[in-house]
């Protein structure tokens, strides 16, 4: 029997016991562990809950306890996580993770630890929450040349977008409906200003690539500047609005930002609604790979964070080799990199002239709005757009094209 240890019993938490117990006699039956739920952490209890008879508010329980094999650690932020997730590895207790903010700064560290003392250190559910990818970049794909990630990674994020765009309405309106569906934190900040896909992409990108890839180094916008004028010109372009994380090679550099983009009716990306997720990655033999799934959510999670478990019980005394290497990843300026823009402005759609002056030939865009007009610019470079942009009288917004 593989003894477990839940650190947090919150929705994903409560979830990874749910689906241990739940689907214990599969687990057997296909991956050959008998996992058991022995200990759970949290500074609450929980009368008339079977889970309370787990229940432990002390951690020394828990990392001193010779039975347990395996620690998940559902807890988020990073302390305590960070401490107690080092505590077990060099302890000898495997542990994996749903927490990406953790993973983000402290993965290449823990990942070193969990290898010196022959554990696994798995974070799976850490990017794209069910969506399976983290595995298929470490086995799946391991024999390709990655050049190229792109997705869609935060599903709060891409229900508010979704929601803005099939009803029309303002972002603060939809975020208020989010937050009262579970969709967003009280405190949204780090999905609506777009770190949590940062955070996201910076994993990914590490183990793709190969280095370590900073996330604070990562040019990353949110959707928080995104209106209901916005989603009229997509949708008069027959676009829609997507809030995009993106890396790829450069040579010995890397390309890797977060922002909103337009998004053709062409691409598979345009379909995805609602908080689904899609990743995209590019091999140099594979060519291109899309996986796709709910990027959030009790079930989804849980799901993932119960597959590692079931890994790491079938490599106790091995450990899982799962790392990148502690160099650090040099990272493409993105004021470099071109693109077309689309651009709003005060004025009348006849009058354009003021502004072919500075950003050169437009294309038009008239979406019936009063007293302002959009046009899409021709390709220049993100520098090239904010230096003619600091020219401009008027501007209102700018949202750049997503070009495959």
């Amino acid at each position: 029997m593989i003894q477990v240890a839940v650190l947090g019993y919150g929705t994903v938490g409560s979830g990874v016991v749910g689906v241990i117990e739940t689907n214990h006699d599969s687990i057997l039956e296909k991956a050959g562990v008998d996992l058991h739920v022995k200990y759970v952490l949290d500074l609450r209890d929980f009368p008339g809950n079977p889970i309370q008879e787990r229940i432990v508010h002390d951690y020394e329980v828990i990392v001193n306890d010779p039975e347990i094999d395996i620690v998940v650690e559902v807890m988020g932020g990073t302390e305590p996580a960070y401490t107690f997730t080092k505590r077990a590895l060099e302890a000898g207790k495997s542990v994996c993770t749903s927490n990406k903010e953790l993973v983000a700064r402290h993965g290449t560290e823990l990942q070193k630890v969990a290898k010196d003392h022959h554990v696994s250190y798995l974070f799976e559910a850490s990017c794209g929450g069910g969506i399976p990818i983290i595995r298929p970049l470490r086995t799946s794909l391991c024999a390709d040349v990655i050049d190229e990630i792109t997705g869609i990674l935060n599903g709060t994020t891409n229900y508010i977008l979704s929601k803005m765009i099939d009803e029309g309405l303002e972002f603060d309106d939809v975020l208020k409906d989010a937050q009262q569906k579970g969709y967003a934190e009280r405190n949204p900040e780090a999905d609506v200003e777009g770190h949590d896909a940062c955070r996201k992409i910076a994993i990914l990108s590490s183990l793709a690539y190969g280095k370590r890839v900073d996330f604070t180094d990562i040019y990353t916008e949110g959707i928080t500047k995104i209106t209901s004028a916005d989603i009229l010109y997509a949708k008069s372009m027959k676009k829609t609005i997507k809030l995009l994380a993106y890396s790829s090679r450069q040579g010995e550099k890397v390309l890797a930002m977060v922002a909103p983009y337009l998004v053709d009716k062409e691409d598979p990306l345009y379909a995805v609604n609602g908080v689904f997720n899609a990743i995209f990655v590019h091999g140099n033999m594979l060519g291109d790979a899309m996986f796709y799934g709910q990027g959030a959510g009790k079930e989804a999670t849980a799901s993932a964070v119960v597959g590692d478990v079931i890994e790491e019980a079938q490599m106790l005394g091995t450990g899982v080799v799962s790392c990148w290497s502690p160099e650090k990843q040099e990272l493409t300026d993105v004021s470099g990199t071109e693109k077309r823009f689309f651009v709003r402005v005060k004025g009348s759609a006849s009058e354009t002239s003021e502004m072919e002056k500075v950003f050169g030939p437009i294309e038009v865009v008239d979406a019936g709005l009063a007293e302002e007009y959009g046009f899409v610019t021709e390709r220049m470079t993100e520098a090239e757009y904010e230096a003619r942009a600091s020219k401009a009288e008027g501007v209102l917004g700018m949202i750049r094209i997503r070009e495959k």
